[in-house]
């Protein structure tokens, strides 16, 4: 299986440390730290991490990043079921 990973970028463009984006053949990685916060599958199911997804104020403003969302929509298709939770750690 092919990984590749990036740092994330800030709004400014610069590499942020500990905000990262994996590329597998299976599908696209937001990791915060050590821990995998949301996987897209190369279908485009989305799957949050259930116990790290809004783990905190960083953790949050960079998967929004990532999703190309914001929480409050993040919530909302989690109550829809558009948005899965999953075991990633």
């Amino acid at each position: 299986m092919k990984v590749k990973i990036y740092n994330m970028e800030s709004p400014n463009g610069n590499k942020v440390a500990n905000q990262f984006e994996i590329y597998t053949d299976k599908g696209k990685y937001f990791q915060s730290y050590r821990s995998i916060i949301v996987f897209i599958s190369n279908k485009g199911q989305v799957y949050l991490d259930e116990n790290y997804w809004d783990y905190s104020r960083t953790t949050s403003k960079y998967r929004n990043i990532f999703l190309n969302d914001d929480t409050k929509s993040i919530k909302e298709k989690i109550t829809s079921g558009k948005y899965k939770f999953k075991e990633l750690n």
